[in-house]
């Protein structure tokens, strides 16, 4: 007996469809040793992002329901989105003709009687459908302009008085939903003013959700949330925005150097260099990012200290397609090609990785790898640093290798007398045994492929831990 065309495609949609939760999902904290996020009852929870900043407020509900199904899918955990959208949000209804506020009021959310008939029961709607995916949602209440910029010609909407209100309505609201909050939104905190709009609209989510979700803030590009307000007693963790740069120095290391302030917090680059971007908004000079030139900031952001990390593609944030609005900055596919991209199906091999071995003795430590006689070779600089992390228990250590360039490696990061070798492939999340070696002194290793943009990740073990191979699931 054979299955019809029809059949074999209803079997398909039914073993790919993600699994859909009828539980609420687990509560996010923040790990005891303050440097990772972990659930409630203290398993370690992988930030795997993806930024949909306009999902609310530009896609209809099978369009959602498809981009949530892929994103599912590719090992995603969290979806970022905005409540007052980016594109003229207070102003420019969404799909179905709603609009967020009632006459532009923070204290006026526009809310009808009944179910699926203003603007906030479609945001919940997408809330509910990402957590039955089981997909977090970080929830940004507003974007940046709304509090920080002069918009066509008026002050800016919030003020210290209504984002508090706004921000015990949305508390109250969402309560119960799997979801981060994001506050911020891409903008500077420029004076004293600024900051107690924050500090008020934070008041005001804790007072709405009884402190049942965590809370970070997310920053302009190249800058972390740790420059304004890294002591602020509501700031469970640092976001930064390494932003859409692709070089190590001046940006991807500066997750560690978040890793290292005082207080410590957790660290996640909510926003590095989006696949298909301009590159530093400069295409006619520096062309468009590719997969690997987003592959590259997961493993220097996660071996640089980072507890999760953050995908984009330029079109999806936007959901940019021909029929929908002006396009920024030149996307180069619409939103629904775009989920297919390399890049996004990659970034769930870095969660893999991760996962397979302990995470919540994970440091960084970049002198695993020895100093060339030539720096800028190794550990090198631009987009060809190496960055390695370990265990402090010494059962581990992984080196990522952006090129195929001859490097040293100290061997005494592990403890036992013999270390097991693995590669382990970032671009199709596959790894294979290198070998067994005595643990003495440096060791020369040499990725698969000598190719100068072909990156790798070497994995060390102590082999009587008997771990299973680097990105089992």
């Amino acid at each position: 007996m054979t299955l019809s065309r029809l059949g074999l495609g209803i079997l398909l949609a039914v073993v790919l469809a993600p699994a859909v939760r009828a539980d609420p999902l687990p509560r996010l904290k923040v790990s005891d040793n303050k440097r990772f996020l972990v659930r409630e009852d203290g398993k370690p929870f992988f930030w795997l992002g993806d930024t949909a900043w306009e999902l609310f407020h530009r896609l209809k509900r099978e369009e959602a329901a498809r981009y949530l199904d892929d994103r599912a899918q590719k090992g995603f955990t969290v979806i970022q989105a905005v409540a007052i959208a980016e594109f003229d949000g207070p102003t420019e209804p969404n799909a179905y003709g709603h609009l967020p506020l009632t006459d532009l009021d923070p204290t006026k959310p526009a809310v009808q009687d009944g179910p699926a008939n203003d603007y906030w029961d479609y945001v919940d709607e997408v809330v509910a459908e990402a957590n039955k995916r089981g997909l977090y949602v970080g929830f940004l209440p507003t974007w940046g302009r709304y509090w920080h910029d002069t918009n066509n010609g008026r002050k800016p909407i919030f003020t210290a008085a209504n984002a508090e209100a706004y921000g015990e309505w949305l508390g109250k609201r969402y309560k119960d939903a799997g979801l981060v909050w994001i506050l911020g939104g891409d903008r500077p905190i420029d004076n004293d003013a600024q900051k107690e709009i924050i500090r008020a609209m934070a008041k005001g989510l804790r007072r709405g959700d009884g402190g049942g979700h965590l809370m970070t803030w997310h920053p302009p590009g190249g800058s972390g949330s740790s420059k304004w307000l890294h002591d602020e007693p509501w700031l469970d963790f640092n976001m930064r925005q390494n932003g859409h740069a692709v070089e190590f120095t001046g940006r991807y290391d500066q997750t560690r150097a978040d890793y290292d302030r005082t207080p410590i917090k957790p660290v996640i680059d909510g926003e590095p260099v989006y696949e298909d971007h301009p590159v530093s908004f400069d295409a006619k000079k520096f062309g468009h990012s590719t997969a690997a030139d987003t592959r590259r900031p997961l493993y220097w952001d996660l071996f640089g200290g980072a507890c999760g990390h953050t995908y984009g593609h330029h079109s999806v944030w936007q959901f940019y397609d021909e029929k929908r609005g002006k396009p920024i900055n030149n996307p180069l596919l619409p939103w629904a090609e775009a989920i297919q991209q390399p890049g996004a199906g990659q970034m769930q091999f870095g969660r893999w990785l991760i996962e397979s071995r302990p995470i919540l003795t994970r440091i960084p430590d970049d002198t695993l790898v020895v100093t060339d006689a030539v720096p800028t070779a190794v550990p090198g600089a631009g987009r060809y640093r190496f960055t390695a992390t370990r265990d402090t228990d010494g059962t581990y250590a992984m080196v990522y290798a952006p090129v195929g360039r001859n490097f040293k490696v100290r061997m005494n990061a592990i403890k036992g007398p013999q270390v097991k070798a693995w590669w382990f492939d970032p671009r199709d999340g596959k790894a294979k045994a290198v070998g067994t070696f005595p643990n003495t002194g440096e060791r020369v290793f040499v990725s698969p492929d000598k190719g100068e943009t072909v990156d790798w990740v070497l994995v060390l073990d102590d082999e009587a831990k008997k771990y299973p191979m680097p990105g089992s699931r």
